[in-house]
């Protein structure tokens, strides 16, 4: 049953996050993603892949992924279908608000405006947030330490990789992101 609910919350998201992305691509624009930088590059998406590929594992025969399983309660298993479920919603939430400026990469698109309004109010990298959110979710769901370790590492190398987006956002938005950048938090909203 943890399956088929992970499969639902995917099934329900996964249209709606291609959507955005799809058309997001309608600018034609090609991005030079080696400004990430050579370890980002050879790193984070051979890491989501693994991540990613644990989850799709589990959803086609949780049998798959036995060999990493931890032994968690029912109550904590839920937990991580309420989270993978509020996640999905607020992913959506944060491709709706990017828009047309959503990318893969820290490079900006030539027509890429400061986005300040939903989530985006109160953390300045609530995508990434989701990511690290639903993967989390998703170990819980499955009780897979594996889906756990791919999950932390991709989050670790995206925490690298935001310090070279916030220098292109600040180079291309200047004094409006640097107050934006004080008022907000990085993937947590400031208390103050």
């Amino acid at each position: 049953m943890f399956r088929t609910a992970l499969l639902v919350i995917s099934c329900t998201i996964l249209p709606v996050l291609l959507y955005y992305r799809i058309r997001s691509q309608s600018t034609g624009e090609s991005l030079d993603r080696r400004q990430e930088g050579v370890f980002i590059l050879a790193t984070l998406r051979p890491a989501a892949l693994l991540a990613y590929g644990g989850i799709i594992a589990f959803l086609i025969d949780p049998a798959y992924m036995t060999w990493s399983s931890v032994p968690l309660p029912a109550a904590v298993r839920w937990l991580g279908v309420a989270l993978c479920a509020g996640t999905g919603a607020l992913w959506i939430w944060t491709f709706h608000q990017l828009g047309l400026n959503l990318t893969d990469t820290v490079v900006t698109r030539r027509a890429h405006t400061l986005v300040t309004a939903g989530p985006y109010r109160w953390v300045r990298h609530p995508f990434y947030g989701c990511v690290a959110l639903f993967t989390a979710g998703a170990a819980l769901v499955s009780a897979s330490w594996f889906i756990a370790i791919t999950g932390a590492l991709c989050f670790l190398l995206i925490v690298i990789r935001t310090q070279t987006e916030e220098a292109h956002l600040l180079a291309r938005f200047g004094a409006p992101y640097e107050t934006y950048r004080s008022r907000t938090g990085r993937f947590l909203p400031r208390l103050r």
